[in-house]
């Protein structure tokens, strides 16, 4: 299911677990990146984001959780990098669950939504159309 722009109709949740911890599709797609690059920077560059904002994310999560979601290696003869803790892991695990399961459970709704989309974009074009 596509719109459009050619970009899948999903439900991207947001969660808060109680006063400190919001949980959401930035932070997540952060996560996924530097579980596949291995690195912040390069993670927040595929986002276009600016690292010191990846950064930010990060240990806002850390700071709400009261443990790191991601591992950091400092730069230098070896290299730097980051890796996911187990708590990262299982973060970008369940979350990436959860988003499956609203979606598959909410296809009719997103279905009927798009269509009302189209209908939407159909009737601007037939306004936008010369009588004749």
């Amino acid at each position: 299911m596509k719109t459009s722009t050619n970009k899948p109709n999903l439900v991207r949740p947001r969660i808060y677990i109680g006063d400190t911890i919001a949980l959401g599709p930035g932070k997540i797609d952060l996560l996924r990146l530097i579980d596949q690059t291995r690195s912040i920077a390069a993670a927040a560059r595929a986002l276009k984001m600016p690292y010191k904002r990846a950064w930010l994310l990060i240990d806002s999560l850390n700071q709400g959780f009261g443990r790191p979601v991601v591992s950091t290696a400092s730069g230098g003869k070896g290299g730097g990098g980051a890796v996911l803790t187990t708590l990262g892991q299982d973060l970008l695990d369940r979350y990436t669950a959860l988003e499956e399961r609203i979606n598959s459970a909410s296809h009719r709704e997103i279905e009927a939504l798009c269509a009302l989309a189209y209908l939407q974009e159909a009737s601007v074009f037939d306004e936008e159309s010369p009588s004749s």
